[in-house]
């Protein structure tokens, strides 16, 4: 790989996962003052914007794809926009920045226990070990060993929110296995304009129902400037530059960087003079540990196949670029694969 574009793609990772983290403690006033089902909303209606400019000027046919897969598609985005977002963010108004991170940052362990209950994968002896040691890891940053006496019923429902969240974005994920025609900026875009108008549905009805209450144009205003970051950092920008840098260093390598997401909210909150506990500290180093050790070995034929990166991320990818007959991909193809 020309070490230029190995930098841009450790750079992409980082500023995804840095950003990741950066949502936690953005997020937890919001959701203070703004329902989780209004920040969802809201969140994805200015996301959903950004993404469909940049799917119209850089996708293949988008809407005509949109048209022919709408269900699968709205099915996936609800999971991953709608039951994560929610889920995670319920919890965060119970729990702390810290404990959504790094329960964030056990996903990769959640999805070999899925892929092991739905399509009788088992994980390898180093997988379960891992996925042991993450589960350990989230344990202490939950406190459940109570070494610190501040551990509440409030707070364990939201660590238990949160991980329950993370099984819908682990469905959002190996929806796009079944989309190999999509390319990351496409299945990206698309998932959230088909959910969209689920969304708003499930919120309007929520707050009918009284389970949700309507922000008011005070609080809208006042939220405003940090929802439009929550929309283009942690939402467009991270998910754009995760996905470059998957796509050029493989999934094992992406996975790891999914330690920055813990790691950061801790930096940041020190730096903001908000010492980090020891069972944050040592939770995160848990969970980093378990990261390595499951993807070591499967980041080590990186070295050795150049292109395999773009085969793991998403089958079709290439096929549907290269074409399958062997010609060059277009002009257009190639501007949009630099968003992938």
């Amino acid at each position: 790989m020309n070490p230029f574009f190995a930098v841009q793609a450790v750079i992409g990772l980082f500023f995804a996962t840095t950003a990741w983290g950066s949502l936690f403690l953005v997020g937890k006033p919001l959701v203070g003052v703004l329902d989780p089902l209004w920040f969802t909303l809201l969140r994805y209606a200015l996301a959903t914007l950004l993404l469909a400019l940049l799917v119209h000027r850089f996708g293949r046919s988008p809407w005509a794809h949109l048209l022919r897969h709408r269900g699968r598609l709205a099915r996936y985005g609800v999971a991953g926009y709608g039951v994560f977002s929610v889920l995670c963010f319920y919890g965060l108004r119970l729990s702390a920045p810290s404990h959504g991170s790094v329960i964030m940052a056990t996903m990769p362990f959640t999805t070999l226990g899925l892929r092991w209950a739905l399509d009788g994968q088992r994980p390898s002896f180093r997988a379960l070990l891992g996925a042991a040691v993450a589960l350990l890891g989230v344990a202490a940053v939950a406190d459940l060993f109570g070494q610190h006496g501040v551990l509440t019923g409030a707070t364990l429902l939201g660590d238990a929110l949160t991980l329950a969240g993370t099984l819908g974005w682990v469905l959002y994920t190996r929806g796009a296995a079944t989309l190999p025609q999509l390319n990351p900026l496409e299945y990206t875009a698309l998932t959230a304009v088909a959910s969209l108008p689920w969304l708003l549905v499930a919120t309007l009805l929520a707050t009918a129902l009284g389970l949700a209450t309507f922000p008011s144009a005070q609080v809208l205003a006042n939220v405003g400037p940090q929802m439009l970051y929550v929309a283009a950092a942690p939402t467009v920008a991270a998910a754009l530059a995760f996905n470059l840098g998957v796509r050029r260093l493989g999934a094992p390598i992406g996975m790891l960087f999914l330690n920055v997401v813990p790691l950061s909210v801790i930096v940041v909150r020190a730096w903001m003079g908000q010492a980090p506990q020891g069972n944050e500290i040592l939770g995160a180093v848990l969970v980093a540990g378990a990261l390595v050790l499951n993807a070591w070995k499967a980041g080590a034929p990186l070295v050795s196949a150049r292109r395999l990166p773009c085969v793991e991320v998403n089958p079709g990818l290439r096929a549907a670029t290269e074409g399958r007959t062997g010609t060059q991909p277009s002009a257009g193809i190639r501007l949009a694969d630099r968003f992938h």
